[in-house]
């Protein structure tokens, strides 16, 4: 059964009976049973808004995502979440209401950059409690795009910046890197050719305060379990 519109409570199959239908839709196969207590989340491909992408695209829909995390939210079966990333960014409100409901989850989260965290996978990626990238992951940071018309008028830029302030705000806020710092990466003209912007690589997001650490995949399950232990032990002791 698909998650839109259906909150789940406790912890079941999604679609057992059409496991390629789910994973072609939704990234994933089921819910975590008693013996797994973690959920793993992708983003991947383009992430859809408001318009739907063509169908050659390799897309994630944030109409998908979010009945997901509602249900993570009230299954007491998980008790923490693992988002891995790969993606070349797409409709800024769309990936700001995930990253605002990924740093609203009462569990543990890690996300894990593979490939590409891009654009508005920025803050997708940070939004987590801790943020792991692999050596030779890139993330892209620059300005605001749009496509289509677009109305040549002083309300339309002031609507613009407001909305490219959003992220920097929200980046600034769940990350250690500045304000200022991100601005001056997102407004470089000297990395990119036809484009403002800067490119970094693994070690690079880290240093500059970005993501938290370089590791992989057991990295980041070992973090997200040392999160969940001590969570625990927290509750126990209130």
């Amino acid at each position: 059964m698909p998650l839109e519109g259906k909150v789940i409570t406790e912890p079941q199959n999604i679609g057992t009976s059409n496991t390629a239908q789910n994973i072609q839709q939704y990234g994933q196969t089921n819910l975590p049973q008693k013996d797994n207590n973690i959920f793993t989340l992708t983003i991947i491909g383009q992430i859809e808004g408001h318009l739907i992408l063509p169908p050659q695209n390799k897309t994630t829909k944030y109409e998908h995502i979010i009945p997901q995390l509602v249900a993570v939210e009230q299954n007491s079966a998980i008790e923490g979440v693992l988002i891995l990333l790969n993606t070349v960014g797409g409709d800024v409100e769309a990936g700001l209401a995930i990253a605002e409901m990924i740093t609203t989850l009462s569990k543990p989260t890690v996300s894990l950059v593979l490939g590409g965290g891009h654009s508005i996978g920025v803050p997708i990626s940070i939004s987590c409690n801790y943020s792991f990238i692999v050596p030779t992951a890139t993330m892209t940071i620059h300005p605001i795009r749009l496509t289509g018309q677009v109305i040549g008028i002083y309300q339309f830029f002031e609507y613009l910046d407001k909305m490219q302030d959003r992220v920097i705000e929200f980046v600034s806020k769940h990350s250690n890197i500045s304000r200022e710092k991100f601005k001056e990466l997102m407004f470089n003209t000297s990395q990119l050719g036809k484009d403002i912007g800067t490119v970094l690589v693994g070690q690079e997001a880290v240093d500059l305060g970005l993501i938290d650490a370089v590791g992989g995949l057991s990295d980041a399950t070992r973090k997200l379990n040392e999160m969940i232990r001590l969570k625990k032990e927290k509750d126990t002791k209130e």
